[in-house]
C-alpha cells in the first residue's frame, strides 16, 4: 500500500509520549471501529485480529541480499489482518486506506503479476502459501495500518507477514516465524516482483521488545540483543521525509545484480564472504562500477558487528558513530540517498543527535535519529526547520520502541 497517511502519526517536534494515550490504547479504538468496517463490508465479524509490525533497521542496509548481518528492531505501528475463513475459494480484500473497495479473486487462479496494485501484496501471500503445498483457500480479509506507505519502514512486510500470520491461524497450519517469513519473502520476489532480502520479514516476524534483531541472513540464525533506550535516557527518532519510494522500479534491483556480479568476479558466494582486511585487494580486481557497491556492503555488515559489541559492552549511546558513518557510506558509494534524507540526517547531527543514518531501502524514506531524550523536541524542530528553509514538505516525526513482532490479537 503506498497511501503515506497513517493513524498515530505525530507532528514533527513531539512524539507518542505527549498524546495521552498507550500504544495499547490506541490499537484497541483502531481495531474496534476497524472490525466494525468489516462486519460492514462482510456482513459477518472477523473470526480474528492479526497483526504484524513495520521494523527500523538500526545498521545493516542492503546486507541481507548479500547473506550479511543485520540489526533491526520493530516498530509499534503495525498491519492487522481482519479475517474470516472461506469456503468457496474466493478471496475478498479491503483496507482502510481504500474507503468502500473490495477486490474479489479465485485463490485458485491467482498467478504472479495478475493482480494490480495494493491487492497483490496480501493476494501474493496467499499464492506463495499454495505453491508451497499448503491447502488453503478463501478468506474475507480488511487490511488496517498505521505503518506510513513509502517511508522505509517495511510497510510491504508487514502487509505480508500479517495476512500470512492470518492464513496460518485461520487454517491451522502451525507454521514457525521463520518459515512464514521465507513465504512472506517469496510472495514479494515472485509474485509481486521486487527482489527483497528477508530481513524486513524477519524482523516483522520475530522481533521483541526492549531488543533488536541481530540476523544472519544466510542461515536465519538470531540473537535478540537488549535494547533500552529509555534506561539509557535515549530516544531513537524516525524522521519521515515523506520522500516516497517505490522498490518495485528496477532501482533496487539493479543494486542487487551489481552486488551479486562483483561477488561472481570475485569468486565469491556472496559478498559477505569479503573481509573488511580483503577489502583492499578485492576493490583493485574490479571494474569501477562495482567498487563502491562493494565496499559498501563489506563496511556495513562490519558495522553491523560493531554496532552488536558496543550495545553489550558500552549501551546504546554508542551506536551514534556507526550510524552516521553507514549514512554516509549509503550516500557516497551506495547511492540511495536523496537531498532530504542527507538533510534530514546532517541537521539531526548538527542539533545535538548522538548520530543519525537513512533506514530502508533507500531513494527517499526516513531518517533515524538517536537523541539524549530531552533534546528530541529540539532535533525534531531543527529538521523541521531546515526542510521549511529548504522548500521541502514537512517530515513527519515517531518515537520508535523496540516493540513485538507479529501475534495473534483476538
Amino acid at each position: 500500500m503506498t497511501d503515506t497517511t497513517s493513524a498515530g502519526t505525530t507532528n514533527a517536534g513531539t512524539t507518542d509520549a505527549g498524546t495521552g494515550h498507550t500504544d495499547a490504547t490506541r490499537a484497541t479504538a483502531v481495531g474496534t471501529a476497524a472490525a466494525a468496517v468489516f462486519e460492514e463490508l462482510y456482513g459477518h465479524a472477523p473470526e480474528g485480529v492479526w497483526a504484524a509490525p513495520g521494523r527500523v533497521n538500526l545498521i545493516g542496509e542492503h546486507t541481507d541480499y548479500n547473506d550479511g548481518f543485520v540489526l533491526p528492531i520493530a516498530i509499534p505501528q503495525a498491519v492487522r489482518a481482519h479475517a474470516r475463513r472461506r469456503t468457496d475459494g474466493v478471496l475478498r480484500l479491503a483496507s482502510t486506506r481504500v474507503p468502500g473497495e473490495v477486490v474479489e479473486l479465485d485463490v485458485a487462479a491467482l498467478e504472479p503479476g495478475g493482480v494490480p496494485g495494493w491487492a497483490a501484496y496480501p493476494a501474493a501471500v496467499v499464492w506463495a502459501l499454495r505453491s508451497a503445498g499448503h491447502e488453503v483457500g478463501g478468506a474475507d480479509v480488511l487490511l488496517d495500518s498505521d505503518v506510513p506507505g513509502g517511508a522505509g519502514l517495511s510497510s510491504s512486510a508487514a502487509l505480508e507477514c500479517a495476512v500470512a500470520t492470518a492464513y496460518d491461524g485461520l487454517y491451522g497450519l502451525g507454521l514457525g516465524a521463520a518459515e512464514l517469513a521465507l513465504l512472506a519473502q517469496r510472495a514479494e520476489n515472485e509474485f509481486v516482483g521486487v527482489p527483497c532480502g528477508i530481513m524486513d520479514q524477519m524482523a516483522s516476524m520475530v522481533c521483541r521488545s526492549g531488543a533488536a534483531l541481530h540476523l544472519d541472513a544466510r542461515d536465519l540464525s538470531v540473537r535478540h540483543v537488549p535494547l533500552d533506550l529509555a534506561g539509557a535516557g535515549l530516544t531513537l527518532l524516525v524522521l519521515d521525509t515523506r520522500v516516497q519510494h517505490d522498490l518495485a522500479d528496477g532501482a533496487y534491483a539493479a543494486l542487487r545484480a551489481g552486488c551479486e556480479r562483483a561477488a561472481a568476479l570475485l569468486g565469491l558466494p556472496a559478498l559477505r564472504d569479503l573481509s573488511v582486511d580483503g577489502l583492499p585487494g578485492a576493490l583493485g580486481r574490479l571494474p569501477a562500477d562495482l567498487v563502491p557497491l562493494v565496499r559498501h556492503v563489506v563496511t556495513e555488515n562490519d558495522r553491523v558487528e560493531r554496532a552488536v559489541a558496543e550495545l553489550e559492552r558500552r549501551g546504546p549511546a554508542a551506536l551514534g558513530p556507526i550510524l552516521t558513518e553507514g549514512h554516509a557510506s549509503l550516500r557516497d558509494d551506495f547511492r540511495t540517498s536523496c537531498p532530504e534524507t542527507d538533510l534530514a540526517a546532517a541537521t539531526a547531527v548538527a542539533a545535538g543527535a548522538l548520530g543519525a543514518r537513512m533506514t530502508g531501502g533507500g531513494f527517499g524514506g526516513s531518517v533515524i535519529a538517536l537523541v539524549e531524550t530531552e533534546r528530541a523536541a529540539a532535533v525534531a524542530e531543527a529538521v523541521t526547520g531546515a526542510f521549511a528553509a529548504a522548500g521541502y514538505a514537512e517530515p513527519q516525526v515517531y518515537r520508535a520502541v523496540p516493540s513485538p513482532g507479529a501475534r495473534r490479537e483476538s
